[in-house]
């Protein structure tokens, strides 16, 4: 294995889950359609993931434990940083420099790490 394709996450509550991650963290909804899921692209279309209904009983489960789903982004990780306070979003700590470039860290309805990534 060489490249993963594609990637989704299994939702508690897909629509929370759709506003949180359209109105909050500012993806936007791709034209692919599926009643149980619902597909995203970021950055002009570059990378793409979802999130779904759940494929098997998640009661009692936590989810989103050891998960983090990176994205690098064309800004400035300070001005995404206060974009994401504003918005009353959960971030995990401060900006943190990587040797890969300096990151941030959101937590999502359901507990899954989304680190955005500023590379060097």
């Amino acid at each position: 294995m060489r490249k993963l394709d594609f990637a989704s996450l299994q939702v508690r509550d897909l629509e929370v889950s759709k506003d949180f991650y359209t109105n909050k963290l500012g993806f936007e909804v791709s034209e692919a359609t599926n009643p149980a899921a619902c597909v995203f692209k970021y950055n002009k279309g570059e990378a793409s993931f979802a999130i779904r209904k759940p494929i098997g009983d998640l009661e009692g489960k936590e989810l989103g434990v050891g998960a983090s789903l990176w994205f690098a982004i064309d800004g400035n990780i300070e001005d995404l940083q206060a974009d994401l306070l504003e918005k009353k979003v959960i971030l995990l700590g401060p900006i943190q420099t990587t040797p890969f470039g300096k990151t941030i860290i959101a937590k999502d309805p359901d507990g899954y790490n989304i680190t955005f990534l500023q590379v060097n």
